[in-house]
């Protein structure tokens, strides 16, 4: 059969564990190809960040071009744009309709505490590109920089779904809020994601995996409901089988020693069967 092709719009990753290559991977790992827009390049290992290039917005929109343009392009999704005129040229292609079923995933800061966007990105999101996203993937602490609450004040679920409904009326159809960080609960066993749409509220409890290894999870599991949803997926379907091929890979993964910090997570130790 003929693969479908989803795009990823996002930066790169010189460990290999987030970013553009974490979304190759994960779309091979769904059977799907990978085009791809580099919006950055990270010199970074599983330890930290330690310097970020930019690529020109004029350069990120060419990339989009040359794909859309001979690709068939079923769903896209965005990581890493690092600066707020790359969002708002972003927010134009998606405007044009050429970035079909797009799922933007706000990355605003490494797990590390990396500041991985410029001054005014985080009105750039609210503004120009959240609006126009089927679907918008923050962790807490960036649903908590969008909402601009302190994520320490994020106590329970009733304040998780208070984010996902603030962001929601932004403009997206869906909103995923992954618990996986709760501020609230450090050390506990379970870690639910709430998405929310206008007419359905549906949390997904899932065990917490303790592992060192689970660089990239937030990349892939944007990456997974992209290709879910260019395989014909419902959101909820394809939000379903992204967490199952996370939990898979962060399981997979869990004796590895790749690098000296938090290594990479397994997107080969997944079977959809």
């Amino acid at each position: 059969m003929q693969p479908i092709t989803a795009l990823s719009i996002a930066g790169s990753d010189s460990g290999g564990g987030a970013g553009i290559q974490a979304d190759i991977r994960t779309f091979s790992a769904f059977g799907v190809h990978a085009t791809t827009a580099l919006t950055a390049i990270t010199a970074q290992n599983t330890v930290g960040v330690r310097t970020i290039v930019n690529v020109e917005p004029e350069m990120v929109e060419a990339q989009v071009r040359a794909i859309v343009s001979d690709f068939d392009v079923r769903a896209t999704k965005t990581g890493m744009l690092a600066q707020a005129r790359s969002v708002e040229r972003v927010s134009v292609l998606a405007s044009e309709g050429v970035l079909p079923l797009l799922v933007v995933d706000p990355v605003l800061v490494s797990t590390s505490g990396q500041a991985l966007m410029a001054e005014g990105g985080v009105e750039a999101y609210r503004t120009a590109l959240i609006p126009l996203a089927h679907v918008v993937t923050p962790n807490l602490h960036e649903a908590a920089v969008l909402c601009g609450v302190d994520v320490h004040d994020v106590r329970n679920l009733e304040d998780l779904t208070a984010m996902a409904r603030t962001i929601l009326a932004m403009g997206p159809d869906f909103v995923l809020v992954k618990g996986g960080h709760y501020a609230y609960t450090p050390n506990a066993e379970h870690s639910p994601d709430l998405l929310l749409s206008r007419d359905e509220l549906t949390v997904f409890d899932a065990l917490r995996i303790e592992t060192m290894n689970d660089h990239g999870t937030g990349c892939s599991l944007s990456a997974a409901i992209a290709a879910g949803l260019g395989l014909g997926r419902s959101v909820l379907d394809a939000t379903r089988d992204a967490k199952s091929f996370v939990l898979a890979a962060l399981t997979s993964a869990s004796t590895w020693h790749l690098g000296q910090g938090r290594g990479p997570i397994d997107h080969f130790g997944w079977n959809s069967e």
